[in-house]
């Protein structure tokens, strides 16, 4: 475990050092798996922006936490109701859990997994989340945390169709 880890939730004061995680997170964690291209065209200002608009929205149905030691913010994950379609109403979802590669196998990650499954278990009875297909790394993780695959994929397309994200879908049972 991280020694003087702190978890709390995010505030818009949070968006640059969100938006850092995310960017060098993804870069770290999906070299190979995306195109190099588009992951070195990654804008930590760009994701800052989105992330300041979200954040700033009080209205939004998603709780943001953040992840670190002292002030530095190293990860940060997003839970809430799931946006799928087939979804039933006490259904949440873990839609993001990122951090620096610095904190990978630290022991953060499972801490903050741990936060949103107990956010997710207040509200409904069940999650879901979707993961790359080929990021093994990441499913492994679910996986010892209890998740199991549905059967259900598809295929995200970003970047303005530049890329497609393949994904497979996890459920976990609340309660």
């Amino acid at each position: 475990m991280v020694p003087d880890l702190v978890i709390r939730p995010a505030t818009p004061e949070d968006a640059a050092a969100i938006a850092a995680v995310h960017v060098g997170s993804w870069q770290a964690a999906y070299a190979g798996l995306l195109p190099d291209e588009f992951l070195s065209g990654l804008s930590v200002e760009t994701r800052e922006k989105g992330w300041a608009s979200s954040l700033a929205d009080t209205s939004r149905p998603h709780t943001v936490l953040v992840a670190g030691t002292g002030e530095k913010i190293t990860g940060f994950a997003v839970f809430g109701p799931s946006r799928d379609d087939d979804a039933a109403s006490k259904t949440g979802e873990l839609s993001s859990i990122y951090l620096l590669p610095s904190e990978w196998s630290r022991g953060m990650g499972r801490a903050l997994h741990e936060e949103c499954v107990r956010g997710l278990s207040a509200q409904f009875d069940a999650a879901t989340l979707w993961v790359l297909s080929t990021n093994t790394r990441a499913r492994k993780f679910y996986e010892r945390a209890g998740w199991v695959t549905d059967g259900k994929a598809k295929a995200e397309t970003i970047s303005d169709g530049a890329v497609t994200l393949e994904e497979v879908r996890y459920r976990l049972a609340l309660g």
